[in-house]
């Protein structure tokens, strides 16, 4: 069966086309029918309803224009789903047939590819091979039955390149029929979040498709650091965290505090003994990584991706190093020429995100988000995990900083006693480097290794 067009007539029989407009971690949606599973939170996102109908789910996606609030004061003219990029997550069980319709309201044709999933070729959502473009305008209907259980993920399979770049994309959860799994463990906190990399240039609201590497913002469901709400768990949770890649680059996401195991990808769960503890997995372009562990630290660990520059935001790669030279008063006598010249500060990057410096208007600073003892330099791929005893189960809350509990003596703090002076030739102390040293070089004999 292929993906095909609905008619009018059957328009008025479509489901509801559900929105959202704000940016903010929706609460798990419990399965009002069909086959019970536990559901995913969605970071800084929602899990799309459904209706069913004759014993099939049904969903229905709007492929549109919207604005996406990417941290407060910063908003992104984007493409996306239902009012949001990424689009909202579609949570299905193993076995379920499920039917979505999409309409388009993009200035441009598109499709719907559903990444990883087993499903009829002519479903599988490749404009121009597997089925007509959906014209502007238009509605299409896809319909599958989940085969497998696990994460995956949706996007445009017609042109791509602009459509991905300007924030089409979304996850799908199959969760499994089985319960319990020999591979999928029961869960208490079950997060998911999608990778994607913008260059939206300080100033300005819609982002440059063309761009290839030189990406300037680095986004978890298209948020940035300080706008990425924390993962809010109990003490003794066990936690599971599915991460997509849609980005033009790999991503070592890292985790402190704890060990995780990678239990699954979007080809399936991976068998126990193929499982090795890890702090940090590298999630490759196009790739889906499923991370377990138990939150047995309290505290608030840094969650983020390791290359360093995806920690920044609206970053320019053009500011020159000038680490080590005294340029006082040099600056402010450029800017009066150069309004927006910005060079490294003489003792580094922090001192550009301690000045406050004149941004345009809409525009993320480089280095920002303030933690309990300061500034904490960070943006883009960064988020905090948040482990707590007295976090009730369900609760998503924030509970605030741990530094407001944190048992005394367990801080890093100043030290305020005496510093002995390490010793050194100049003291007068003999010291190995000093001393004479006798070499010997025994050179082997032709019996012991042969003539030469």
């Amino acid at each position: 069966m292929a993906a095909s067009s609905v008619s009018r007539v059957a328009l008025s029989a479509i489901p509801e086309a559900v929105q959202q407009s704000h940016a903010q971690t929706a609460p798990p949606l419990m399965p009002p029918n069909g086959r019970p599973y536990n559901p995913v939170v969605t970071l800084n996102g929602w899990t799309l309803p459904w209706r069913m109908n004759a014993g099939v789910k049904e969903f229905h996606l709007v492929a549109e224009p919207v604005v996406r609030e990417m941290a407060p004061g910063f908003s992104a003219h984007l493409w996306g789903y239902n009012g949001q990029s990424p689009g909202p997550t579609i949570e299905v069980v193993e076995g379920d047939r499920v039917r979505i319709y999409v309409t388009n309201r993009l200035p441009e044709h598109t499709s719907v590819h559903w990444h990883g999933q087993r499903l009829p070729n002519g479903m599988d959502g490749v404009s121009g091979l597997t089925q007509p473009a959906i014209q502007p305008g238009q509605t299409f209907v896809y319909e599958f039955t989940a085969r497998r259980p696990g994460t995956f993920m949706y996007h445009p399979h017609a042109d791509e390149m602009t459509q991905m770049a300007m924030g089409m994309m979304g996850l799908w959860i199959t969760h499994p029929k089985q319960r319990p799994h020999p591979l999928i463990a029961e869960v208490q906190r079950d997060f998911c979040f999608l990778l994607a990399s913008y260059d939206v240039e300080p100033g300005s609201y819609t982002p440059k498709p063309m761009t290839m590497t030189d990406f300037n913002l680095w986004t978890w469901n298209s948020r940035i650091f300080p706008g990425i709400d924390s993962f809010n768990v109990r003490l003794g949770d066990r936690v599971r965290m599915r991460v997509g890649n849609l980005t033009m680059t790999n991503h070592p996401i890292h985790l402190h505090g704890h060990e995780f195991e990678v239990t699954g990808t979007d080809g399936g769960p991976v068998p126990k003994s193929a499982r090795w503890p890890e702090v940090t997995t590298d999630v490759a372009v196009g790739q889906m990584r499923q991370i377990e562990f138990i939150a047995d630290e309290e505290g608030d660990w840094a969650v983020h991706c390791h290359k360093s520059h995806h920690t920044m935001n609206a970053m320019g790669h053009n500011v020159p190093n000038l680490i080590g030279v005294d340029h006082s008063g040099l600056a402010a006598k450029i800017t009066r020429l150069i309004p927006d010249y910005m060079v490294m500060g003489e003792r580094g990057m922090a001192d550009m995100a301690e000045m406050e410096m004149p941004l345009p208007e809409n525009t993320a600073p480089m280095m920002t988000g303030t933690g309990p003892y300061g500034g904490l330099e960070m943006g883009g791929m960064f988020s905090v995990l948040k482990v707590r005893r007295d976090q009730k189960p369900g609760d998503y809350q924030d509970p605030g900083w741990w530094a407001e509990r944190a048992p005394k003596g367990t801080v890093a703090s100043a030290y305020a006693g005496p510093v002995p002076q390490a010793p050194s030739a100049a003291s007068g102390k003999p010291s190995a480097a000093g001393k004479d040293a006798e070499l010997k070089v025994r050179k082997p004999s032709a019996n012991a290794h042969g003539s030469h």
